[in-house]
């Protein structure tokens, strides 16, 4: 049997380890990327290693996610992001160049290649047959130093499309369908490989909005052939010798298979409060008053985006209760849009256009107001997600976006257009995009490198490292959650707390600060707890100080019903023990504040079931740990910065 486009791409970077489904395999990274809310922890764990420089291909630090300066902390972040790039010969693109997946995808992915990034939507390049895995600041760090880096083997679903999407229709309905069907969790442990005649329908932007949402279904990644489409969109971004032709074999074996036809979807919208709260917008019978529409994002930024929700607007006016903003994704859009006059006709409506960031996504401006109505073309709709926690968020495409707006209620481009809704077919990529790279800073000479001095502003603070598992832990319980935790809920989105990460011990501060208030005192004044979680706990952004806060405060285990991908990569990565339970109705025993015991706490590890006692109610129960091997080996170690250093240092790469 021939092999899937996936299978070809971890076998061309294969190191060692096993390419069977759930057990690990250790591959080499060709491209890294970070942005600045995150990148922060990720270049002070490389610099804790002691290398004077990145050991990949291509490395690129995206500032922007929190272009919002509301006072001294994120220009100094940005400041350091800068100096620490140049120090260590990464690539830097400046604040005002874009959105980093759209930018990543544009000018540094290319087929075939491997890439990880400090960033849940990382698997957006995919759109061009790069395998493109989001992961935690921490293995950023260690994929930097050139070491092969730890996967899980995933299973590889074929998702074969058939069809063509009708005009009103976008790609966004095509990953909403998804997520209806396989739910948040339902592509945990899995790629999704579109192929199939409708993937030759779709453009790059396209396949991006599909690639980039394919992390809310928990996924490890999303990825698309790179057929005559990519190589005519890398040939109009000036790069078509980087195009190389890959797909999968036409026998490909897969283990498992979708279908999906195209010409089937309609506009579909994401109710409140997670993605795959999925029904079609026609089906709706109560019509509210919308409050806020946001176009744009990572997700739904692009021309042909913008385009659409133009000429939706064209001759109309957004409702006078609507607030309606727009993100383009990239400066390169942003001309494009403005040379062809869609930015006119959205000015025209009445959009606000704002800078070129992720900003409303994460919270980083437009918060809806109390109790409001928020309608958004991104990815998340999580509870406090857009930074109020009683709001209401819905997503959609742009064209339904551009429609809500005007009628100031859910609307889909049908209501809006009518028969004209045919002119929405005619919109394309362009043949040949605005190419300007002088916002990218590329890296320094060696020699040059060395003379950098990386310049930390007051609020930056070293990363803290965890230590070993204790022999015998004896802890009470510091949270009890529910159901879906995000990482949103663990630490909080928004311009305020964004500008705090790069200060752990001011940001534990505010450790679930929405979710529950007095966690941080509480886990402070106990001094070392246990956090008890329902199903999916951490699921939603790669935000590793969801990890690194809890860890700060003493949490030196989640246990759960089960646990997010990346989230569990995480706590793996900073010292904290994931656990599960055996029986889920154990979960119901446990009370906030009782106290449990773990005897041979290192040694149950390595058995991978852990007795718990808890000594309040008199009772035990058992936990299990889906763990690798190498999973063991750093959590005890004390965490990945530890675990590395040492590999480091026995390969000869750096000195003890």
């Amino acid at each position: 049997m021939g092999e899937s486009l996936t299978r070809k791409i971890i076998k061309s970077h294969f190191e060692s380890g096993s390419m069977t489904p759930g057990e690990d395999v250790f591959v080499k990274v060709d491209q890294t990327l970070t942005h600045d809310i995150n990148a922060v922890m990720t270049y002070l764990a490389f610099e804790q290693i002691g290398l004077k420089r990145a050991r990949t291909e291509i490395s690129v630090s995206n500032l922007d996610h929190n272009l919002l300066y509301i006072d001294f902390k994120t220009p100094d972040d940005h400041i350091y992001l800068r100096t620490a790039a140049e120090k260590y010969g990464v690539y830097v693109s400046r604040p005002g160049n874009g959105i980093c997946h759209m930018i990543h995808t544009c000018r540094f992915a290319a087929p075939g290649k491997l890439l990880m990034g400090g960033d849940s939507h990382t698997p957006s390049s995919g759109a061009v047959g790069c395998l493109s895995i989001g992961v935690g600041g921490m293995d950023v760090a260690t994929a930097m130093t050139g070491l092969p880096m730890r996967l899980t083997m995933p299973k590889i679903v074929k998702v074969n499309l058939t069809g063509h999407l009708r005009p009103g229709v976008n790609a966004k309905e095509v990953v909403l369908e998804m997520l209806r069907r396989v739910t948040i969790k339902g592509g945990l442990g899995k790629v999704f490989e579109y192929v199939g005649p409708g993937v030759e329908t779709l453009e790059v932007p396209e396949r991006l909005t599909i690639a980039n949402m394919g992390a809310e279904m928990g996924a490890t990644t999303s990825i698309f052939p790179a057929d005559n489409v990519v190589k005519k969109f890398m040939e109009a971004q000036d790069r078509g010798d980087e195009f190389v032709e890959m797909g999968p074999d036409a026998d490909a074996e897969y283990d498992e298979v979708m279908e999906l036809d195209l010409s089937s979807l309609e506009p579909l919208i994401a109710l409140p409060h997670q993605p795959d709260n999925v029904v079609p917008i026609s089906s709706l019978e109560e019509h509210p008053v919308v409050h806020q529409v946001f176009m744009g994002s990572c997700t739904n930024g692009s021309y042909s985006d913008f385009a659409k929700a133009a000429l939706v607007m064209q001759g109309h006016h957004v409702d006078e209760n609507v607030q309606c903003t727009a993100g383009i994704a990239s400066k390169q859009i942003y001309k494009q849009l403005m040379k062809d006059g869609y930015l006119d006709m959205l000015i025209d409506a009445g959009v606000r256009i704002l800078e070129l960031s992720c900003g409303p996504c994460c919270a980083i401006g437009q918060v809806p107001p109390t109790n409001g109505i928020a309608v958004r073309t991104s990815n998340r709709n999580f509870r406090g997600r857009a930074g109020s926690p009683n709001a209401n968020i819905y997503l959609v495409s742009p064209e339904s976006a551009a429609a809500t707006a005007i009628k100031g209620t859910f609307a889909s481009a049908w209501d809006v257009m009518g028969e004209d809704v045919k002119k929405l077919a005619e919109v394309h990529e362009p043949d040949h995009y605005f190419v300007d790279d002088s916002m990218l800073i590329k890296p320094l000479p060696e020699e040059e490198a060395e003379k950098v001095e990386v310049v930390k502003g007051p609020n930056i603070a070293s990363l803290p490292v965890p230590e070993k598992p204790e022999k015998k832990l004896e802890c009470r319980i510091s949270l009890k959650g529910r159901d879906n935790i995000s990482t949103d809920d663990i630490t909080p989105a928004g311009a305020e707390f964004s500008s705090m990460r790069s200060n752990i011990p001011l940001m534990s501060k505010y450790c679930y600060h929405r979710y529950d208030p007095e966690f941080s005192e509480r886990a402070r004044n106990l001094g070392k707890s246990i956090i008890i979680g329902g199903e999916n706990y951490g699921q939603g952004s790669s935000r590793e100080h969801a990890a690194i806060n809890p860890m700060y405060l003493g949490v030196k285990c989640v246990i759960a019903k089960s646990i997010a991908r990346i989230h569990k990569g995480n706590l793996i990565n900073h010292g904290i023990v994931p656990m599960l339970f055996e029986n889920n109705e154990d979960y119901d025993k446990l009370e906030l504040l009782d106290e449990l015991e773990i005897d041979n706490f290192p040694e149950q590890i390595k058995s991978r079931k852990v007795t718990v006692r808890d000594k309040t109610k008199g009772l035990s129960f058992n936990c299990k740990l889906e763990i690798s091997d190498a999973e063991m080996e750093t959590i005890l170690d004390g965490g990945q910065l530890r675990h590395l250093k040492q590999q480091l240092v026995d390969r000869g790469i750096i000195k003890e």
